[in-house]
């Protein structure tokens, strides 16, 4: 039903999508070390929201004939400076992916194929979401810079997702 270099586009995107939860458990584990439970929480949320996406390309995969494989995944970025800088490589992070779904539609398109195109409309969709929730935060840790009652309030809000 895809083309085959379709379908390794959407066997790499599902498996960025692996890496992109084990790149959140990664700042989830910074968070956790800096006693921000709240902000640990948010990461955490967001690694299983990437598996979600994942297993959504595992069975599109499948109902287009085609067959996942699993690809090596890069140790994620353990330590920064600030949460701030966290934040920041989170939103870089989904510009990526956004990057990749926005490749793989534009690849679909030339192929026509209406299936893969209705598919991903969620995903793209989904991107803008993600985006905007990181500039959110962003714009609040801008605001709160290094203030320790701004940063809790901040925490509590995220653990609250």
């Amino acid at each position: 039903m895809a083309s085959e270099k379709l379908l390794k586009a959407l066997n790499d995107q599902f498996n960025f999508e692996l890496a992109s939860g084990y790149a959140y458990m990664a700042m989830a584990g910074y968070c956790s070390d800096r006693n921000m439970n709240g902000f640990a929480h948010f990461f955490i949320e967001q690694a299983k929201e990437e598996y979600g996406h994942a297993m959504k390309f595992y069975g599109f995969i499948y109902d287009m004939d085609g067959r996942v494989r699993a690809q090596t995944m890069e140790e994620p970025k353990n330590d920064y400076d600030s949460f701030l800088e966290v934040f920041k490589a989170a939103l870089h992070h989904e510009e990526l992916v956004t990057s990749k779904i926005n490749n793989i539609l534009d690849m679909a398109m030339e192929e026509k194929s209406y299936p893969t195109i209705q598919f991903l409309q969620w995903f793209v969709e989904e991107q803008l979401e993600e985006e905007n929730s990181m500039k959110d935060v962003i714009f609040k840790l801008e605001g709160i810079k290094d203030n320790f009652q701004g940063l809790y309030l901040l925490d509590k809000e995220l653990g609250a997702r």
